[in-house]
């Protein structure tokens, strides 16, 4: 067999390996051993190679900035913050029709800001707005779907995971992608913001349950928690608000402002949001060590993929596989916008049987050196792919979110196909967004 043949073969055995539950760095790994021995028609070579990329990969400090903005966003989670910042935007959007959503996506871009983790958004969420969605009368539908779509802003407004793992892969700079996503995250969210306020107002059946609107309703549960919102002053707000906005503040503002790299940035926010939990008394010495060994989880499965997308994509460069496929779009001459399009719906069909970062570890480099061809900048081309990457989270039969909810909620009122049909609007609206991004590049790249 040629390298090529090989090569191809690899694809199509990684994506039925990954189907029938291999773990993707494990198939990836698998594949890439045996392609090089295959392909140099030695097996020790091989062995050398997955050896000298295990050392190369993930052997630099600026690694450190994903063990240290995870346990940042873990230490968040734990400390009330999302709660503290929830009820806040639920005082503020409380006079809009539909507001108890806008809150949610408000809340969740705010947090995003400190978490980067959309599972973690959605599981937060789900105990905080849509127990108290349900009980002042908007649809199950609505309530789960608000939060599905906007716990994907996680992965979008900086820091996020997966923008660091494109860097990683793309070998861009992290700072620069965290700005690149800050206006494509704000867009999203204030697109979710009018989209529901649109269906509020036009579609209302689709929003709340039969009973009468939060404004009018006279329920007891209704009435307690409208007392709790106008007992909030202006003072309560803002020290709810500060906390977070402190740790965003000194965490962008230190790397922007060039007093600390993303790396020792990610260290300071960690220490920040230590302080944050400590201060609000919700970390033990039992909270904090849950907190470091998920922590330790996450980095060591986030580094073992990245070291096997490594390996892989030197097989793949091997077999010839980047090269004939670039020769073949340079046939077809389906030009930029072809190729864009092309991608986009492929990412978006992977999304439905795969997670996010395996998407990432698939396509990045079979397209990175296509999309290199064409003169694009890897910046823009990483915010694109991520946005069509995360709309995967929430689409079926995979979307990892609807699953985290559904999990978290544990109310068997509530089916995994209604939580799907909730966030599909939201899908609809990502994709739009997406759209927007690709025709307006500067949107990614204006701050950059």
């Amino acid at each position: 067999m040629s390298g090529l043949e090989i090569g191809f073969i690899s694809l199509a055995l990684m994506l039925v390996l990954i189907w029938i539950g291999m773990h993707v760095g494990v198939a990836l790994t698998l594949l890439s051993f045996v392609g090089v021995g295959l392909i140099r028609d030695n097996f020790e070579v091989a062995g050398r190679m997955l050896a000298l990329s295990v050392y190369e990969s993930i052997n630099s400090h600026l690694f450190g900035v994903v063990p240290l903005f995870v346990l940042m966003g873990l230490l968040i989670s734990v400390s009330d913050v999302g709660k503290e910042t929830f009820l806040v935007a639920e005082r503020v959007f409380r006079r809009v029709k539909g507001g108890l959503g806008v809150a949610t996506v408000a809340a969740n871009a705010i947090f995003a800001a400190v978490t980067g983790i959309s599972i973690a958004s959605a599981a937060v969420f789900t105990r905080v707005a849509v127990p108290e969605m349900l009980k002042l009368g908007f649809t199950p539908r609505f309530a789960t779907g608000v939060v599905a779509g906007s716990s994907v802003l996680g992965m979008l407004i900086p820091p996020s995971l997966l923008l660091i793992v494109y860097a990683f892969l793309a070998e861009q700079s992290v700072g620069s992608l965290f700005l690149a996503g800050i206006i494509p995250g704000l867009v999203l969210a204030l697109a979710f913001s009018l989209g529901i306020i649109f269906v509020a107002h036009r579609f209302p059946g689709l929003v709340f349950d039969g009973r009468n609107e939060i404004l009018d309703q006279k329920g007891s549960e209704a009435a307690e928690r409208e007392t709790q919102l106008n007992d909030l002053t202006g003072l309560d707000m803002v020290k709810m608000i500060f906390p977070i906005v402190a740790l965003v503040g000194l965490v962008f503002g230190g790397i922007y402002g060039g007093f600390f790299t993303p790396t020792e940035a990610g260290a300071v926010g960690a220490l920040g949001a230590l302080v944050i939990a400590l201060a609000k008394r919700k970390l033990d010495w039992k909270g904090l060590w849950r907190v470091l060994e998920e922590t330790g989880h996450i980095t060591v499965s986030i580094s073992f993929l990245i070291i096997a997308a490594s390996i892989y994509t030197r097989m793949l460069a091997m077999s010839g596989v980047p090269q004939f496929l670039v020769g073949g779009l340079d046939g077809l001459d389906l030009g930029f916008a072809g190729f864009v399009a092309l991608y986009v719906i492929i990412i978006l069909i992977m999304g439905t049987i795969l997670d996010s970062t395996s998407i990432l570890l698939i396509v990045c480099p079979l397209t990175l050196p296509i999309a290199a061809t064409f003169g694009v900048d890897l910046i823009w081309w990483g915010i694109i792919t991520v946005l069509a990457v995360e709309i995967g989270l929430i689409t079926p039969p995979l979307g990892i979110s609807v699953y985290v909810i559904k999990s978290t909620l544990n109310d068997r009122r509530i089916s995994l196909s209604d939580i799907f049909l909730g966030a599909a609007p939201f899908a609809l609206v990502m994709l739009l967004v997406l759209i927007l991004l690709i025709i307006f590049p500067w949107m990614s790249t204006a701050l950059v």
